[in-house]
């Protein structure tokens, strides 16, 4: 939004309103993110989106919450800072769900082993427990968080999380025991109702929400959208995964059903005292608190109380009216329920703590700004403590901003912002003049029994102390604060009381004796020792967790989520023009455009920028010899930044738009990438000359004693990928997206007849594909060769291969249909890979059989029947198959090879290692093969020399090369012909022709070219022979 044309309230909130409507709920304002509350789920917070942000800068895709995370993680790994995210917003905004999504992308783009899992699994499970506990339905939300959460992620040196805290702030008790209008109490209440089991229903006495008085006063039990039985599982797998015992987990629900079941014990007056109206009542929540019933309505009923007279101290029992014993029996409740919730939040801790800090990143997830009709002690609290994180907003974007500029000497027009620290201190100060929260701790401290006239007094003394402060008002019933957000009325009934927090010594011995070590756990007070000094107030407490909060913030580097609530309907693309407005106003949207554009996006001190930019140039690594400044303006000059991109102050360097930014880490990313690179390389090669050498171990070792090896087979590299697959994607759309490639080639495949046909087979963790082509014989590609996946062969039907014992390429591969047969030269390696893939799959070793007398089924065709063909392996001359079909018998000549019990020999293979630019790498972009039915061999075929073998030795991707022994020379070149008027072409590599239609030739070979043709395969003329070859193994001279 900085880059708005008009810089006001209406121009935000019309561009807000755009995005919105089109279903875009971010936007930026610098580092500031703007998040608009949908009311529904959107559909980009996939794993897509983890991995397009992951590593990418802020502005090279749309604005996203999953950027920001981003930024923040790979901020705390480069610079080493702790990092923070202060998500506000009011009530309703999506500030939970916001929380939720930065803890759900750190989890996954972190690494990490079981343990740091077991640390992810708690952070992520932590949120659906706590949610049950500390989140309720209100006017405002129906997923509102009645508590404050400040979660710190701890990472190790290496950015795994592996271990966290978390801080809670202010749970609002007084929801357990009476909620407004269209509220509801805690989620965990609803969710045990609903989805207790029959067992449990009847342990903990449950029946339906309208039975409990903490319950029915407000009349709602359901919320659209929210399914409390599938909820409440969620909630016991999350206490399973933290760890909490199964017995433990019992008593918090014993705990929290025996809270309901105390509510719905009243009390009528007899006489001046109370009396518990149904006695019956008192069993039930006694035995759920493992307590004795008669002590219950004795504590309930009356108060012990120490009177001191003439220096000495003695016990009288006080009997209570019927006023006091009902807020005796919910100041137990509201205590039950915090010291639960305080429980829980210290298992979490418990499970994930660690001895030690290293880095952190901390989400500070805070109850919203908040107006209702009757706003009590609990929304001063929260409105408090959301006029203190706005002030650190001020503080670091506003105020800190600005005066760095002055600081460092850089050219700046002041802009002027509302600063909320008057509205602080008139909450919080101690004296001259004292502020509310300090008036409030004085009226407490001189208050005795329970009653309005405190609240009286504590009117009267406000109205003495702040009524002439510009931003405080007082009406008969209370007080009025401008906040930041703007006019709250706070009704003055019952803050005394629920400032004053105190449970009574009672209460507490009453439940120090329940026979449950877990529910005497949550009750460690020491009755005994005396108590000197005022005892904490519930508004000193929350004044100290929010100066230890702003404290701990200060020190991490801050980031800002600021959410907006569209509209109180709670539905998707309702937009509410004057809410949206009011919410930019106070947020103080447009004076963060306004300095933001004014100044600078990124500021670095320059010993920082040194470090993380030295590598781009030769003088600043590995250091810079002078003065950082001239060092940091080297760098600028280096990569061409205008100078009016940049300012240098005295110990910053500040660089005005994000994407002159982005030019220096681009440069500084290509940097590391080219020598990421090299090293790459050379580890790449060096662990596949081992993976190779162990690949041709263990092909040998399938064929070892069964089987004749070809004298140049033995020794050959595997390549694996001898299609290029990476470049063909007219092949590659057969297989999944990103499915990998264990082999690939082209062979022969021999139908009924024992006519051949050229297939691609690829070979994958999946199974086997075996590709043809087909002409198209209709529609508007009619006349045009396509591939087509003519079989697929999954690892479970494939029930063995069979090979001949003699030298040839042949191999027949059953499967549960019907068998090939295939021939391909690189069989040993496709064999080698099959076996493994086969056992990993099927857990059973591939059955590999050897005969000179194969048989196998054809595919069935028409109505007749699939039959058998045989496969009969002769003895012969030479090294290269003659065949000869006859009928439904094929017989196969071929001369001897090497001894079956043949090895692969390093010392004996020769190998040298030459540097890449010696001996160019082969072309890694295959050509289409050529779709010919030419049947390629016979008796009638001349044989080609013996030389030609030699293609059998693949270079092992451009770096290895086998040398050639003298007896296998090419024959000498035929008497040079006249040099023909055309183009000419030199052999980068050698090249053997498969078909009749191409020729052979030598590496450095130089011979005529013919014809060149856009599918690749070009005609040449070498020896007076013309055919194709592949145009990528050659270079025009």
């Amino acid at each position: 939004m900085v880059l708005l044309s008009k810089i006001t309230e209406e121009a935000i909130v019309e561009n807000l309103k755009k995005r919105y409507m089109d279903d875009y709920i971010f936007t930026y304002i610098g580092p500031v993110l703007i998040s608009v509350n949908p009311f529904k789920q959107m559909p980009y917070f996939t794993d897509r989106e983890i991995e397009l942000y992951q590593g990418a800068a802020q502005y090279e895709n749309p604005p996203h919450i999953y950027a920001l995370a981003d930024n923040m993680y790979r901020n705390m790994m480069i610079d080493g800072e702790n990092q923070c995210v202060i998500i506000s917003g009011e009530s309703g905004a999506g500030k939970t769900v916001a929380a939720k999504y930065i803890m759900g992308y750190i989890s996954k783009v972190s690494g990490g082993g079981s343990k740091v899992q077991h640390v992810k699994d708690i952070i992520l499970q932590s949120n659906p427990l706590l949610e049950a506990f500390g989140n309720a339905k209100t006017v405002r939300n129906n997923n509102s968080s009645r508590f404050g959460k400040y979660f710190e992620i701890q990472f190790s040196r290496g950015g795994e999380p592996d271990g966290g805290k978390i801080s809670n702030f202010l749970l609002e008790k007084s929801r357990v025991v009476s909620q407004n209008e269209s509220e509801r109490n805690f989620h965990i209440y609803y969710q045990l109702i609903e989805g207790a089991n029959a067992q449990q229903k009847e342990g903990l006495g449950l029946m339906t929400p309208d039975y409990y008085y903490y319950l029915n006063q407000s009349g709602t039990y359901k919320v659209d959208g929210t399914n409390d039985s599938k909820d409440f599982s969620e909630t016991m797998e999350a206490m399973q995964v933290i760890g909490i015992p199964g017995d433990i987990q019992a008593q918090v629900l014993q705990i929290t059903a025996g809270i309901l079941h105390l509510g719905n014990i009243s009390f009528i007056e007899a006489g001046n005292q109370s009396e518990v109206e149904s006695t019956d009542l008192l069993a039930f929540p006694a035995y759920l608190l493992g307590i004795d019933p008669t002590r219950l309505q004795d504590k309930l009923t009356s108060r012990k109380m120490d009177s001191k007279w003439g220096g000495k101290s003695e016990s009288i029992n006080v009997t209570l009216n019927q006023e006091q014993a009902t807020y005796t029996r919910d100041a137990l409740a509201k205590a039950l329920y915090a010291r639960l919730f305080d429980y829980l939040v210290e298992a979490i801790n418990k499970a994930i703590q660690k001895p030690y800090e290293e880095f952190s990143i901390g989400v500070l997830d805070i109850y919203g700004f908040e107006i209702f009709q009757k706003n009590g002690f609990e929304q001063f609290c929260i409105n408090f403590v959301n006029e203190k994180l706005q002030q650190i907003f001020i503080e670091l974007t506003l105020k800190a901003e600005q005066e760095e500029y002055v600081q460092e000497g850089i050219k700046w027009t002041p802009i002027e912002y509302f600063n909320n620290k008057i509205v602080c201190d008139l909450i919080e100060n101690k004296l001259s003049p004292p502020g509310i929260m300090s008036v409030l701790d004085d009226v407490c401290a001189t208050m005795h029994a329970k009653g309005e006239g405190a609240d009286g007094t504590l009117l009267q003394k406000l109205q003495a102390a702040v009524g002439t402060h510009e931003h405080f008002n007082s009406w008969n019933s209370g007080f009025v604060i401008h906040h930041y957000a703007g006019k709250v009325s706070y009704d003055i009934n019952g803050f005394c009381e629920r400032n004053r927090d105190v449970l009574f010594p009672d209460l507490i011995e009453l439940m120090q004796s329940s026979e449950f070590n877990f529910m005497r756990s949550l009750f460690p007070e020491n009755l005994n020792t005396e108590k000197k000094g005022r005892p904490t107030t519930a508004s000193s407490k929350i004044k100290r967790q929010a100066n230890e909060l702003v404290s701990t913030l200060m020190k991490c580097t801050p980031h800002y989520i600021r959410c907006i609530k569209p509209n109180e309907t709670k539905r998707p693309k309702d937009w509410e023009e004057s809410r949206v407005k009011h919410q930019v106003e106070y947020l103080g949207l447009r004076e963060n455009i306004r300095v933001r554009r004014a100044g600078f996006a990124y500021r670095r001190l320059f010993s920082k920028f040194l470090h993380r930019y030295a590598i781009l140039t030769a003088e600043t690594w590995p250091c810079w010899r002078g003065p950082e400044q001239q060092g940091v303006l080297h760098l600028l000059r280096s990569v061409n930044m205008e100078t009016d991109q940049y300012q240098m102050g005295r110990t910053k360097v500040f660089v005005k738009n994000p994407e002159s930014l982005f030019l220096l880490e681009e440069m500084r990313e290509r940097k590391f990438d080219t020598f990421a690179r090299i090293i790459q390389k050379a580890w790449r090669r060096f662990n596949a000359r081992k993976k190779y050498e162990q690949m041709r171990e263990e092909a040998s070792d399938i064929l070892y004693n069964s089987k004749e090896r070809r004298k140049n087979s033995i020794n050959r590299n595997f390549v694996g990928d001898y299609l290029g697959l990476e470049q063909r994607p007219e092949l590659r759309q057969f297989l999944a997206k990103r499915e990998r490639v264990d082999f690939a080639d082209s062979v022969t495949k021999f139908d009924r007849r024992f006519k051949s046909i050229k297939r691609d087979l690829i070979l994958t963790p999946k199974g086997i594909y075996l590709i043809g082509r087909e002409k198209v014989k209709k529609g508007p590609e009619k006349g045009q060769i396509k591939e087509v996946l003519k079989r697929k062969l999954d690892f479970g039907n494939i029930s063995g291969v069979s090979l001949s014992s003699r030298q040839d390429d042949f191999f027949i591969l059953h499967e549960a249909q019907y068998d090939s047969l295939l021939e391909s030269n690189f069989k040993t390696e496709f064999l080698s890979l099959l076996s493994k893939r086969y056992e990993e799959v099927t857990q059973r070793k591939l059955s590999i059989s050897f005969s000179d007398r194969l048989e196998f089924r054809v595919k069935k065709e028409g109505w007749g029947g699939g039959t058998s063909r045989v496969v009969v392996f002769q003895r012969g001359q030479g090294d290269l198959a003659q065949l000869k079909p006859g009928g439904k018998t094929l017989a196969i000549t071929i001369g001897e090879g090497l001894p079956k019990s043949s090895t692969h020999q390093n010392q004996h293979a020769d190998i040298t290692y030459s540097s890449p630019h010696k001996q160019p790498r082969p072309p890694n972009a295959p050509l289409p093969k050529l779709d010919s039915q030419r049947g390629r061999r016979g008796p009638a075929q001349t044989q080609p020399s013996q030389a030609n073998l030699d293609f059998l030795n693949v270079p092992d991707q451009g770096i290895k090369q086998r040398k050639r022994s003298i007896s296998h020379r090419p024959p000498p070149a035929p008497k040079p012909q006249p040099r023909p008027q055309g183009p000419r072409c030199r052999a980068l590599y050698q090249y053997v022709g498969q078909d009749t239609d191409e020729i052979s030739f030598e590496a450095n070979d130089v011979f005529d070219l013919v014809k060149e043709d856009p599918s690749g395969w070009w005609t040449g003329r070498i020896r007076g022979k013309e055919g194709l070859f592949p145009g990528n193994y050659v270079e025009k001279i």
